[in-house]
């Protein structure tokens, strides 16, 4: 088979002149103009992040009320496992595949500690009487502790707010009512944004303290809902609103709309407590599979038994034999 040059390739072929930076400038001006005309009309709300701040000042009763189950023991975070804590069968698990139990407790939050305790006793320089609340509650026994919990919780179902605050019927609640009124003021000043990322580094930027505090309440699952983040909404990759996000995040959150794991029947080990762990498998499954198509029998050689792409480029194939 003779070897063609580029001159004889393209000998007969008429050529112009083109300027390339030309071309390119008229593109962009107007790809310009196209993306920021979408911008205007199309673009999706410019919704504020949500800070401890405006869930305190939105919501008071909600962050009292998730505050003192952080004292009490009894949130989402504080039973989460891995890598926050070691509470005892809390990691996400399929048969004996279980990464969040194998990587441990890197990130070690004590809820009760790290969302009430500490911020207090920082406040507590410049209060006498939160330094003697305090100090009323640490030296309190556990029992004492979880009767003025589960007494302050269940006061807090009828609780009413007023200017920010929070006011309860009058029982025995200890301590609590002096930690909580201290707790809230600090959350509406932003004094907790703050704290909850100090992490002794230069630059502060973990967020996961706030995140876990706020996510411990029902104020950010309701924005969730409002904003059709749940998963049962495709969540995963939506846009606040009705505003598509991450659309190629579709073949992760499709899987949380089907059988097995929307459901708790067991089947294959899956039930609504390990679904993530079950899907992160499968589309590692699938991508393994993915990437080794060129070495699996059968699926390799599915371009030869269907050969679509002779149909497609067949005035090339077309060429190729004629030359040959």
């Amino acid at each position: 088979m003779k070897q063609t040059t580029q001159d004889e390739y393209y000998r007969g072929v008429r050529m112009i002149r083109y300027d390339l930076i030309k071309e390119l400038a008229i593109a962009l001006a107007a790809v310009g103009v196209v993306a920021l005309g979408a911008t205007v009309f199309l673009s999706s709300p410019d919704v504020p992040p949500v800070t401890i701040a405006t869930w305190s000042h939105d919501d008071p009763v909600d962050f009292v009320a998730t505050a003192t189950g952080e004292l009490a023991g009894t949130t989402t975070s504080a039973g989460y496992g891995q890598p926050y804590n070691s509470t005892a069968d809390a990691a996400q698990s399929w048969g004996p595949i279980s990464p969040q139990a194998w990587f441990g407790v890197r990130i070690p939050i004590d809820s009760a500690k790290t969302f009430v305790i500490e911020p207090l006793q920082r406040e507590a320089v410049e209060s006498q009487d939160l330094t003697a609340a305090l100090s009323t509650w640490q030296s309190a026994g556990a029992d004492q502790q979880t009767a003025w919990t589960d007494a302050y919780s269940k006061a807090l179902e009828n609780a009413q707010p007023s200017d920010g605050t929070v006011t309860v019927p009058n029982g025995d609640y200890g301590p609590l009512p002096v930690m909580m009124a201290n707790l809230l003021a600090m959350g509406q000043s932003g004094a907790l944004d703050g704290l909850f990322q100090i992490n002794g580094s230069f630059y502060q930027t973990d967020y996961t303290p706030a995140l876990l505090f706020i996510g411990d309440g029902a104020y950010l699952d309701g924005l969730a809902n409002t904003w059709n983040l749940h998963g049962d909404q495709w969540g995963m990759m939506n846009e606040t609103g009705q505003y598509p996000g991450q659309t190629w995040l579709w073949l992760y959150t499709m899987w949380y709309q089907v059988f097995p794991f929307t459901s708790d029947s067991g089947f294959l080990g899956l039930n609504g407590g390990n679904a993530d762990l079950g899907v992160i498998i499968v589309m590692t499954v699938l991508t393994i599979a993915l990437a080794l198509v060129p070495l699996i029998p059968i699926l390799r050689d599915i371009p030869r038994w269907v050969p679509i792409h002779r149909v497609i480029w067949r005035e090339y194939y077309a060429s190729r034999k004629a030359k040959v």
